[in-house]
């Protein structure tokens, strides 16, 4: 059986970069026709350079009819399919936001520096919603928040949350430091759906299992109940190829840091890595259908993964 090849949308971040250079971009990539395009270079003059790569580049994608919306660190921007702006809107309680999910009209967005969720309405055009995570007497706690209020949560990076699945089992979220994979049913109680290694990235239940980037051990994983077990090896190059090796000291820009992962129907799965390249994953033959690299440049590194919906 030939299996259809699919078109992604990337966003890339860049680590150590200075003002005036690029802080990563948004790329299609068909793998059908091996074909790249850049359709953004981020190299805003007011980028925030303290603390590592925080603030620097594009996060998460989402979709809504003709609309792209992409993340940066504390805005959401809403961009026509020629990559025009069309609006753009701050929050308060966003900071150093990952990623983004879009749930019938509602963009949910991660806010790493607040430990938060917020919800973004298509409709009002708005920030409506915000829940804040806590660990009260070692269980999983939380209370929502109205964004538009000054009443919120104080800054705080705790857990790292850095990925949000939504679906209409009720919302999963996860960060550097949850260890879990948690749900947050329609009562807002705050559940542990798994137990996740330290580190990992973009865990979302997928099939009959969970499918994430197990960025510590360099691996995409897939763990099914069905014992269907996968754990693909993330590229990696001869270190005479990269380039920029060494220029962040604070050992995070590494070759084969997995993040950004995208279910590409029921079969393959997309996977992110640095140097930007993107992995393409068959799980019921367990073989790589292969790789496409931007960049040889260590300081930039996939982020947000998702497929190009506009055929």
């Amino acid at each position: 059986m030939t299996i259809k090849l699919p078109t992604l949308i990337a966003t890339s971040v860049v680590r150590g970069s200075r003002q005036g250079e690029s802080h990563g971009g948004v790329y299609t990539v068909d793998f059908e026709k091996r074909e790249v395009v850049q359709h953004v270079d981020w190299n805003k003059s007011d980028i925030d350079f303290a603390g590592r790569g925080a603030d620097r580049g594009l996060r998460g994608i989402a979709f809504s009819g003709d609309d792209i919306l992409i993340a940066a660190s504390d805005e959401l921007f809403r961009y026509d399919k020629s990559f025009k702006i069309k609006t753009s809107n701050r929050n308060h309680y966003l900071k150093h936001c990952h990623e983004i999910c879009r749930f019938e009209r509602t963009i949910f967005l991660t806010s790493t520096g607040f430990d938060s969720l917020l919800a973004f309405d298509l409709d009002q055009m708005k920030f409506t919603w915000g829940f804040h995570l806590q660990r009260q007497y070692d269980q999983w706690a939380g209370h929502t928040f109205d964004p538009r209020s000054n009443m919120g949560p104080r800054p705080v990076n705790e857990y790292h949350i850095n990925m949000v699945h939504v679906d209409s089992t009720g919302i999963y979220l996860s960060g550097l430091r949850t260890n879990a994979l948690l749900h947050i049913n329609s009562k807002m109680e705050v559940s542990e759906f798994c137990s996740l290694p330290e580190g990992a990235h973009n865990a979302r239940p997928y099939r009959e299992g969970l499918l994430f980037n197990d960025t510590v051990s360099d691996c995409v994983r897939y763990v099914g109940r069905d014992g269907k077990d996968r754990a693909f090896k993330i590229v990696t190059f001869d270190e005479a190829d990269i380039e920029f090796a060494g220029i962040d000291d604070s050992k995070v820009a590494r070759q084969g840091f997995g993040r950004g992962l995208c279910p590409v129907g029921d079969r393959l799965v997309a996977g992110g890595s640095s140097p930007s390249t993107i992995s393409l994953y068959d799980l019921d033959s367990n073989q790589k259908v292969g790789s496409v690299t931007l960049t040889m440049d260590i300081r930039n590194a996939i982020h947000g993964l998702e497929l190009w919906p506009y055929e």
